[in-house]
């Protein structure tokens, strides 16, 4: 009775601190401390905003997140197999990808996992197209929700300090990557 009574006030405590240090942080997690110009960005999915942190895995089970690629110019781009533009736009990604990935250039496709008809396909697209950029697993669909993803593709291009510059609703090519991206600090 006493065991059973002291759990649950243990687990009382552990829901009220959930609450409270969710509260505390809540639009960027995973950063100690934000620099000057940060604090005076909002964070969200337009022009000029911080962009939303995101933690994902890669089909082999890495993880990776956004703001650790701070000091890099990145590209998120959000797709799924079956998707006609997604399938034209990424010969292009890749290879603007391998063009520039040794110069401060990321790109991330992110899978909407959630929206795959066959998940298992993932892996097969991945070699069909030879991607060697990171492809992350948004199984859950909270990054599909965070950015807004109505229509596929759709990429955010992000500076160096994590300031998105540029949302593109349909497929890209490697000149429009170029144009976007190299101009970028």
């Amino acid at each position: 009775m006493v065991r059973n009574m002291l759990a649950l006030l243990v687990l009382i405590g552990l829901v009220i601190w959930g609450v409270y240090d969710s509260g505390k942080d809540s639009q960027v997690r995973g950063k100690e401390e934000l620099t000057q110009e940060e604090t005076k960005v909002s964070v969200g999915v337009k022009q000029g905003n911080l962009a939303p942190d995101f933690e994902l895995k890669t089909l082999d089970g890495k993880n990776i997140k956004l703001s650790d690629l701070r000091g890099k110019r990145v590209v998120v781009n959000l797709w799924a197999t079956w998707c006609p533009p997604c399938r034209a736009e990424m010969p292009d990604m890749q290879e603007f990808y391998e063009t520039y990935k040794n110069k401060g250039i990321v790109v991330l496709g992110v899978n909407l996992t959630t929206k795959e008809r066959q998940p298992e396909s993932i892996a097969k697209f991945i070699e069909q197209f030879g991607l060697t950029f990171p492809i992350l697993l948004d199984e859950q669909g909270h990054v599909a929700d965070l950015y807004q993803s109505v229509a596929i593709p759709t990429s955010y291009i992000i500076d160096s300090k994590g300031i998105i510059h540029r949302k593109v609703v349909g497929p890209m090519n490697k000149e429009m990557m170029e144009d976007m991206l190299l101009s970028l600090d």
